[in-house]
């Protein structure tokens, strides 16, 4: 490897298509070399839908792959920490889909096997490599708001195909962790750096131990509240915000997480209110873009593997306040 990230996908996932394939097309540091299924028929017909040229009956086969240089890893959410601790074994950088692992324990593992590689580990938080999460970061850090009072964030969209694994316990699934990972990620993007400690949280269930949607407050060291909601199927059908609220005024955002499609930033201060937008490239090919300038140029990223070890021990107290039990990784 000198110029390019070669990459192969584990499994033929539907969101591999957005988050990889077609950012790579666009790229010129990046290519979809191979991707590896169970199912070969299944492989074959997603490689030959997509353009890839080599096609393996197994993610082991994938891994040995020397035409192969990173992974990019949309497993099921029970199954991310053991593939990408596989990888790193094999030598591969790896873009590993959110939520990072099962729980904080198994990110634990695998961020102190990240560290100890040398290899690039980036959890596929694709909303942060947007110009607008870039803007926000600037403005909280700014400390125009002045001290921080409260913030919250919201991810709800409806899903009430009941079958899916979102809602499958024993794949780690669950609101928290499909929707929720980003609500939880964005109120620690707005809360100044600091990590919050959960208060309360309440979970509407669809089985014993899978949360359909969640409410959680939080505190940070500074004092300042924060509240996270996530929502599969639930009154709140859709609603994509983040809002943080100081002394000198707030800041309010519209659809943070794809913001390609429509978005707007709302910054209210006691003098003036402006609102500002950005463009309309995808939010996967900024993130394809740092993935590829971090294993090619060594640049720093904010979504590392220690970031989401702080992320899943967040998600982990909010299942515990909950009274759910923590997701398992698979055996």
């Amino acid at each position: 490897m000198t110029d390019h990230v070669r990459i192969g996908v584990l499994g033929a996932a539907t969101i591999a298509p957005t988050a990889v394939i077609r950012p790579a097309r666009s790229s010129t540091v990046a290519e979809v070399v191979a991707v590896a299924e169970r199912s070969p028929e299944r492989a074959q017909a997603f490689a030959d839908k997509h353009g890839i040229a080599r096609v393996h009956g197994s993610y082991e086969d994938l891994l040995a792959d020397p035409a192969v240089d990173a992974v990019y890893n949309p497993l099921p959410n029970s199954l991310h920490g053991k593939w990408t601790l596989a990888a790193l074994e094999a030598g591969k950088h790896v873009l590993c889909e959110k939520p990072f692992t099962a729980n904080a324990v198994e990110a634990r593992e695998v961020a102190d096997a990240a560290n100890a590689s040398g290899l690039v580990v980036m959890e596929a938080f694709h909303y942060r490599y947007h110009p607008l999460a870039v803007r926000i970061a600037e403005i909280i850090q700014s400390g125009v708001l002045g001290p921080l009072r409260h913030v919250e964030a919201t991810v709800a969209f409806p899903l009430p195909v009941f079958s899916n694994i979102r809602y499958d316990y024993s794949l780690a699934g669950g609101a928290m962790m499909d929707a929720g990972c980003y609500a939880v990620h964005m109120a620690r993007l707005l809360g100044g750096g600091e990590e919050p400690e959960v208060r309360s949280a309440k979970a509407l269930l669809r089985g014993p131990s899978i949360d359909r949607a969640m409410k959680a407050s939080l505190r940070f060291p500074s004092g300042h509240t924060g509240a996270v909601t996530a929502s599969l199927w639930s009154s709140t059908v859709l609603k994509l915000s983040m809002k943080a609220i100081g002394e000198n005024g707030s800041l309010s955002v519209f659809n943070p997480l794809g913001p390609q499609a429509y978005h707007r930033l709302t910054l209210k201060l006691r003098d003036r209110r402006t609102s500002e937008s950005f463009g309309r490239r995808a939010t996967y090919a900024y993130q394809l873009d740092a993935f590829t300038d971090a294993v090619l140029n060594g640049k720093p990223f904010p979504t590392t593997a220690d970031d989401a070890v702080r992320n899943m021990t967040v998600i982990d107290s909010i299942y515990r306040a909950a009274g759910l039990p923590l997701r398992r990784p698979a055996q």
